[in-house]
């Protein structure tokens, strides 16, 4: 399990937001608002190691704010190159723009489901832009009945689409990787969906990111057993950096001593 690190951006500033407390209307419930630019985060991951962190603009395409979060996330880029991927407001015509301003990756959601479904003529569209190498699919979830459902729409709006194996292995081939929010959790601290960690670390075919509700070392254990140590992490305002209680240092040394750990042991706890 590795740690993704993230820049969530909203309003030009590097924020933590509550997950699925913002929309178009309501600036949400924020945990933190950093004092620090978007080049310091990225300079900072750069110096610890940690690739493969991912940038998210929070305000709508189009607006001024959304403008804002652009320049704070080309100043993170710019800072680690390499290293980060993005998402927010990703299109089939803007995607490559994206990598040519030094993300790795484009993160996308809303765009390739519309009317609830799979769009998949958008989501061909996206792969032939951008290739599948460089494209994530950011399925963040929220409970229901029925499972865990795809939300969009800055988690606002519920698709017809759940996190099942069918779904994951239809969308596998036209993507790197997965990127997903537990979004009841996310912002919140107070412990993991370990359904849904469970869910994905049964499947693992390719890789995933998970974030929601990690705000222990603990959680971080209990995310590792459940995941079958098949998923990455991302921690936000549970980090020293954003507020929290978690050192960051001290998260990094704790994953990084158990993969030692397994290596030691022939892969095994």
């Amino acid at each position: 399990m590795r740690l993704r690190p993230c820049i969530d951006i909203h309003n030009g500033r590097v924020k933590q937001i509550v997950g699925g407390s913002l929309s178009d209307l309501e600036v949400g419930m924020t945990n933190f608002v950093s004092q620090e630019s978007g080049a310091f985060y990225g300079d900072l991951y750069r110096r610890l190691e940690l690739p493969g962190g991912h940038i998210i603009l929070l305000n709508p395409a189009g607006t001024e704010e959304y403008e804002a979060d652009m320049e704070t996330a080309r100043e993170a880029l710019q800072a680690y190159p390499g290293g980060l991927m993005i998402g927010g407001g990703i299109t089939a015509e803007n995607a490559a723009a994206f990598l040519d301003m030094g993300a790795t990756h484009v993160i996308v959601t809303s765009y390739v489901f519309r009317d609830g479904q799979v769009d998949l003529q958008r989501l061909d569209r996206l792969v032939r832009e951008v290739g599948q190498q460089h494209l994530v699919l950011d399925l963040s979830c929220r409970r229901t009945e029925q499972g865990y459902c795809i939300a969009t729409d800055r988690w606002q709006k519920l698709t017809e689409v759940y996190i099942t194996k069918e779904a994951l292995n239809l969308l596998k081939a036209s993507c790197s990787e997965y990127l997903i929010h537990a979004v009841d959790a996310e912002g919140r601290r107070n412990g993991i969906e370990e359904p849904l960690a469970k869910q994905l670390g049964q499947w693992g075919e390719i890789p995933i990111t998970y974030a929601g509700g990690v705000g222990s070392f603990r959680d971080l254990e209990i995310l590792r057993e459940a995941g079958q140590d098949r998923l990455d992490v991302t921690i936000g305002s549970a980090l020293s950096i954003f507020g929290g209680d978690m050192e960051l240092a001290e998260v990094i040394r704790f994953l990084r001593e158990y993969k030692s750990d397994r290596k030691e042991n022939g892969g095994t706890t």
